[in-house]
């Protein structure tokens, strides 16, 4: 990343909302978003690669599911941020990753410019491409804060997107099974 272009993009929109850059209290702010940035967008420069390539032999054939993987991410339309729940499940073939590695995945995909029913199928994709599983299924649920704080204006309003690979694609019974668990606490 460009700090320096972060920081005089800031210092322009500063100016351009009316503000004084040189105010003290904004001042360091061009500084602090890019550093921001740098933490916000880390999964711009990324793969899911490398958080999936990390698996154990399971003999395992039933369904495996992760669900509540927080998120937070970024709006491409207003850069604005939207946050919520990655629910990951698949049926291994023969490999079974760690737990945390279906969280990064998330996070690989959540910490760059985003549209959320995208995030969701690359997710779906990467654990398909990188763990080989027999289906895969994920499910995201956000509040998305150029919903809530601007335009409609509508807070606690939540957007739910799923993608179904593999084995879940057409199988009703399948889908039925990862909403079943879903439910359960």
């Amino acid at each position: 990343m460009d700090e320096n272009k972060i920081m005089e993009g800031i210092r322009l929109i500063l100016e351009g909302i009316g503000e004084d850059p040189s105010r003290e209290g904004l001042v360091e702010t061009p500084l602090r978003i890019a550093r921001m940035y740098q933490e916000v967008f880390a999964g711009m420069g990324q793969s899911a690669k490398e958080p999936l390539a990390k698996t154990f032999h399971s003999d395992r054939t039933d369904i495996v599911l992760e669900k509540d993987i927080t998120f937070y991410s970024m709006c491409e339309h207003h850069m604005l941020p939207f946050y919520g729940k990655a629910h990951i499940a698949y049926i291994p073939d023969g490999k079974v990753a760690g737990l945390s590695k279906l969280a990064r995945t998330v996070e690989v995909f959540a910490r760059r410019l985003q549209l959320q029913e995208q995030m969701t199928a690359q997710t779906a994709d990467a654990v398909m491409e990188y763990l080989k599983p027999k289906g895969a299924m994920v499910m995201v649920e956000a509040e998305h804060l150029c919903m809530t704080m601007r335009g409609i204006k509508k807070p606690g309003s939540r957007t739910v997107t799923y993608a179904a690979r593999g084995e879940f694609e057409h199988n009703d019974m399948l889908q039925n099974r990862f909403f079943q668990m879903m439910q359960r606490d």
